[in-house]
C-alpha cells in the first residue's frame, strides 16, 4: 500500500525549546540563512557561498551553540524558494537527517496590488 505525502504539513509537532528553523535566501552564488535558534537572544543571519557542506556546518554550529545554551536539538527543519535545480539541496539536506521544504515559487502568494502589468512593448526611445 503507497502512502502518499503532503509536503504542506509536517506530521511532527513544533517543540520550540529543541527545534531549529532555519530559511533560505538562495542566488547562483550566495546563500543568505536566518534562523530561530533556541537559547539564543540573537537572530542569526549568515552570507555563505553556494556550497551544501558550508550550509550544512553552519547549522551544525547553531546546533552545537543552542546546547551550549541548554537547549539540546531533536530537530532541524529548513525551508526555501526552489527555483531552476534547487530540489537537489532538499535531498542533500535530508540525507543528513535535516527536515527540508523546497517550496515551488509558483505556490507562494504574493500581493498583486502594486504589480504592473507585463507588456512587449519597447520603451520608447528619446
Amino acid at each position: 500500500m503507497s502512502q502518499s505525502f503532503d509536503a504542506s504539513r509536517s506530521l511532527t509537532a513544533l517543540e520550540q525549546d529543541n527545534t531549529i528553523i532555519a530559511v533560505i535566501e538562495m542566488s547562483k552564488a550566495k546563500r543568505l540563512v536566518a534562523a530561530l535558534v533556541p537559547g539564543l537572544k540573537r537572530q542569526p543571519l549568515k552570507k555563505l557561498d553556494a556550497d551544501a557542506p558550508a550550509l550544512l556546518k553552519l547549522l551544525q554550529r547553531w546546533r552545537d551553540e543552542a546546547g551550549r545554551a541548554g537547549h539540546p536539538i531533536k530537530r532541524i527543519a529548513v525551508a526555501y524558494e526552489a527555483a531552476g535545480d534547487g530540489f537537489w539541496l532538499a535531498r542533500f539536506l535530508r540525507a543528513h537527517g535535516i527536515e527540508a521544504y523546497a517550496i515551488h515559487p509558483a505556490s507562494v502568494a504574493v500581493s498583486r496590488e502594486h504589480r504592473r502589468a507585463k507588456t512587449n512593448r519597447p520603451t520608447p526611445s528619446r
